[in-house]
């Protein structure tokens, strides 16, 4: 069965555990999503109330995958840019899919929803996104039709002798 997936859903108790329940198992499957294994949902919690204080502030909006179960199975942030200069674009954060549910193109299908609720947004042309080298998201992202625009050679540092490139890539929306 397929995830559904809604935009800015109601922020309460649920969805902040199923989030942050989330954030570690990816974390601990070995998901790039800004934080090493072994990690804890203390460790986490404060980057979720950044993000949370984003959308608070109008900034960013917040995409969840439930799975059958209504559980949290998957998460896009889409966070808003403020400089006048480039408003025509947004940044794609913390994409996360459950390990469970992988292998099954619900990560293709996330991306799809998040392209598709981007373009619902008033002046939005592209999205924008980083992914941490060595993972293959790159060969991942590229074959939902993102195109790599830039590198930068072992700008995240995973730990002492493990240095990734930090690669940015782009996925224009054309409007139809």
């Amino acid at each position: 069965m397929a995830l559904t997936f809604t935009l800015d859903p109601p922020v309460d108790r649920v969805l902040r555990d199923g989030i942050l329940a989330l954030w570690v198992e990816v974390t601990e499957a070995g998901g790039a999503v800004g934080f090493v294994p072994p990690v804890t949902a203390e460790a986490i919690r404060p980057e979720l109330v950044k993000h949370f204080a984003a959308m608070a502030e109008g900034r960013c909006r917040l995409l969840v995958g439930y799975d059958e179960e209504g559980a949290v199975a998957a998460t896009a942030f889409l966070l808003l840019n403020t400089h006048q200069l480039m408003r025509h674009w947004l940044w794609l954060y913390t994409v996360m899919l459950h390990p469970r549910h992988q292998g099954r193109g619900y990560g293709r299908d996330l991306l799809a929803a998040a392209a598709e609720s981007a373009r619902s947004f008033d002046g939005i042309e592209s999205i924008r996104l980083t992914c941490r080298g060595g993972t293959g998201l790159e060969e991942f992202y590229a074959g939902c039709g993102y195109k790599e625009v830039g590198r930068v050679p072992d700008a995240i540092r995973v730990a002492p002798g493990d240095d990734r490139d930090d690669i940015m890539m782009m996925l224009p929306l054309n409007r139809y």
